[in-house]
C-alpha cells in the first residue's frame, strides 16, 4: 500500500500526541500534560514537520481524535484540526480514542480487546473488539456506563487484553473476565495509532471535507456548541 502523507493529533485524554507519516517513515512525540494540550499541541505539530523536512501543504489529510474522551481535550484537537484543515484545504478523518487503543493491542497481538477510558461520574467510556492479523473490528457501538453496568460479550474468550484509564479506575470491571491481561503500553490513545487507521481509512475512501469534521462526546446529554464557523 502507498502511504499517503498524514498528520495525526490527538488531546482527547491525558495525553498530548502527535504524529506524522511521510512515505514509510513515522515521526512522532507525546506529552503527559492534561492541563497543557492548547499550548503544548501546535508546537509539537511544527517539531514534527520540522524534522520531516517538509511543510503543511505537503500534506495529503488530517487525522484527529474525536472522542470520547475529556470535553476540553475533544475540543481542543477538534479546533486544531479544523484550523488545520482550513488552512491547507486538506480532508479530515476522525478516530475513535477507544479505536486507538485497541489498534495498540492489536499490534501487539492481541486477539480480544476491552478498551475503557475513565469518563468521570462513576462511568466509563468503553468497546469491545476482535482483532485478527492487528485489523480491529468493535464488537458493538462505543458506550458510556456505571462499570456494574459494563457487560462483554467475549468475556471467556482466551488471550483477553484490558486497557486504559477506566480499568486502573475501576479494576472491578475485570471481576468477570476470563484470564484477562492488562495492557499498560496502551493506556492512552495515541495519534501514532490513528495513523494506521488513518492510512486504512484513506485507502477505503473515508476521508471526508472539514465541514463534516465533528467530535464524538457519547454522553447524550452533552450538547456540542459548533465551533466557529460551523453555525
Amino acid at each position: 500500500m502507498t502511504h499517503k502523507t498524514l498528520l495525526a493529533i490527538d488531546t482527547c485524554t491525558e495525553l498530548c500526541s502527535v504524529a506524522l507519516q511521510v512515505g514509510e517513515k513515522i515521526y512522532s512525540e507525546a506529552v503527559d500534560a492534561p492541563r497543557e494540550h492548547s499550548q503544548r499541541l501546535l508546537p509539537l505539530v511544527e517539531k514534527l514537520v520540522a524534522e520531516a523536512g517538509i511543510s503543511l501543504s505537503n500534506l495529503d489529510g488530517i487525522v484527529y481524535g474525536r472522542g470520547p474522551g475529556s470535553f476540553t481535550g475533544i475540543r481542543i484537537c477538534t479546533s486544531m484540526a479544523q484550523g488545520l484543515a482550513l488552512g491547507q484545504n486538506l480532508p479530515v478523518f476522525g478516530v475513535s480514542t477507544l479505536d486507538s487503543m485497541a489498534q495498540q493491542a492489536a499490534d501487539l497481538g492481541a486477539e480480544h480487546i476491552f478498551c475503557a477510558i475513565d469518563a468521570r461520574m462513576n462511568e466509563v467510556y468503553w468497546a469491545e473488539y476482535t482483532a485478527n492479523d492487528s485489523v480491529i473490528v468493535a464488537v458493538e457501538k462505543e458506550k458510556v456506563s456505571h462499570p456494574e453496568n459494563v457487560a462483554l460479550p467475549h468475556k471467556n474468550a482466551e488471550r483477553f487484553v484490558a486497557c486504559g484509564t477506566g480499568i486502573d479506575t475501576y479494576p472491578e470491571l475485570l471481576a468477570n473476565v476470563n484470564n484477562a491481561h492488562v495492557d499498560v503500553t496502551s493506556k492512552f490513545p495515541t495519534a501514532e495509532s490513528m495513523l494506521k487507521l488513518g492510512q486504512s481509512a484513506w485507502a477505503e475512501g473515508k476521508f471526508t471535507p472539514v465541514d463534516d469534521l465533528a467530535p464524538v462526546y457519547v454522553r447524550d446529554e452533552v450538547t456540542w456548541k459548533k465551533l466557529p464557523g460551523r453555525e
